[in-house]
């Protein structure tokens, strides 16, 4: 059975279906045609063999009002070392090429540095000149997110690099620019990509979040919502303003660095010296956007 991180990563294909072009343009160096859509079809390659053939996603980039193929991407999601691999993915790539008409891809995702090589290996078919060169997007090859614009633009990019770069010195930058995309997401994929994003994170860059959750956050996730709730329930208990302070204004000073920006003396000072809850709680929120430390301060907007 598919494994929960199995389906989060095929989900990120399905729900960007431009991703798989992205990824092997953009990361792997692969050509890719101009193309006016990139659409999700069925993975379900069981039209001529009786055996079940279902690839984890299959996107075909379309070219203009008739909507014609330009190229198919075989997505596999491989977390494992499975030796019926190299038997099935050339079938999954002749299979869709024979069923869409166009040059067909295999991209290989795998999160695991040791997984990924396994999986480039060539795979010899047996026919003369006909190996097939798996395409495999490692964690090497994914991109480090930093950037809050980027990250709101390509919310499923920035989720797939917490989970190959999550346990890295940038996974505090990268959770922060990730907030920048939360506004933008609908519930349900709030939901699953706050877990994906929160369980990836090493602890540094968890508490970097979790401070931000506390500062009067709703998310959607049990995940988060676990936080939230202990976050609360600890300030209920503690019972002492001066260590709330405290520690609220180490929490805007963390956001701050976790983001790379400069933070200038008078500004660490205005925020060390605040006493005032709710101000600190909105310089929290706006630390995970801001592009300068002193617009925190700024009289409009929260």
């Amino acid at each position: 059975m598919p494994s929960v991180t199995h389906e989060a990563l095929v989900e990120l294909f399905k729900n960007r279906p431009t991703l798989a072009a992205e990824m092997l343009q953009d990361a792997l160096g692969q050509p890719v045609p101009a193309f006016t859509e990139a659409r999700v079809v069925s993975s379900d390659l069981t039209e001529i063999l009786p055996s079940d053939r279902r690839a984890d996603v299959i996107v075909v980039l379309l070219v203009g009002e008739q909507e014609r193929p330009a190229m198919a991407i075989v997505v596999e999601v491989q977390l494992g070392m499975d030796p019926e691999k190299p038997y099935s993915w050339p079938v999954y790539v002749t299979q869709t090429r024979a069923r869409h008409r166009c040059p067909t891809r295999l991209l290989v995702v795998a999160i695991d540095a040791e997984i990924a090589r396994w999986c480039a290996r060539p795979i010899d078919t047996g026919h003369p000149g006909l190996t097939l060169m798996p395409l495999v997007l490692g964690p090497e090859g994914v991109p480090v997110v930093t950037d809050a614009a980027q990250a709101a633009a390509a919310p499923e990019v920035v989720v797939l690099s917490a989970m190959a770069h999550g346990q890295g010195e940038a996974a505090e930058a990268i959770g922060a620019a990730f907030l920048a995309a939360v506004a933008g997401l609908d519930d349900e994929r709030r939901a699953v990509y706050w877990d994906l994003v929160l369980s990836s994170l090493n602890a540094a860059a968890r508490r970097t979040l979790e401070a931000i959750m506390k500062s009067g956050y709703e998310f959607q996730s049990e995940f988060a919502r676990s936080y939230v709730a202990k976050g609360r329930d600890e300030g209920r208990k503690e019972g002492r303003l001066a260590g709330l302070l405290e520690a609220k204004a180490q929490d805007v000073l963390a956001v701050l660095e976790a983001r790379g920006l400069e933070i200038p003396a008078e500004v660490r000072e205005r925020v060390l010296a605040s006493t005032d809850l709710a101000e600190l709680d909105r310089w929290i929120r706006r630390a995970a956007s801001v592009g300068d430390a002193r617009e925190l301060f700024a009289t409009t907007g929260s």
